[in-house]
């Protein structure tokens, strides 16, 4: 009988989630915004760097540069757009629990966590595609 009854409440605990529970990735969300941020921004600095030795150097290697560049450029935005959707599925997923709406307020933080996933992959792909561009840019050095 005892079993039962922690069964139960075990049970009901899971399908109870806490207010507290989608705000502890506050402060994952907003680390993770502001390193995509400072990623653009790099990249930013860089496209301004090779936009200044166009004339100056080796075209072709330029050129493999720049598709590179554009590739990273439209992962870091969708990184960041995932990212903002993240937090704002979050964000619904505490108000729904609040209103003591749990099961919508509970499907709103799997959203939230898949978007975060979701952040975290296209993250890893561009981290591999900023490898093979470094790799170009050691081309142009190796003698």
């Amino acid at each position: 009988m005892t079993y039962n009854v922690q069964y139960y409440l075990d049970y009901h605990r899971l399908l109870n989630m806490e207010l507290s529970t989608p705000a502890l990735l506050f402060p994952a969300i907003s680390l993770l915004l502001l390193a995509y941020t400072n990623r653009f921004m790099g990249l930013a600095s860089v496209i301004r760097g090779l936009h200044q030795q166009i004339n100056e150097t080796n075209k072709e290697l330029i050129a493999r540069q720049i598709i590179s560049l554009r590739l990273r450029i439209r992962l870091i935005i969708l990184m960041q757009v995932l990212g903002v959707l993240s937090i704002s599925f979050c964000v619904a997923a505490m108000f729904l629990l609040f209103l003591a709406a749990n099961e919508f307020g509970q499907q709103a933080f799997i959203i939230s966590l898949v978007l975060m996933m979701s952040s975290l992959v296209v993250s890893l792909y561009e981290l591999i595609i900023s490898g093979q561009a470094l790799n170009i840019e050691l081309e142009d050095i190796d003698c």
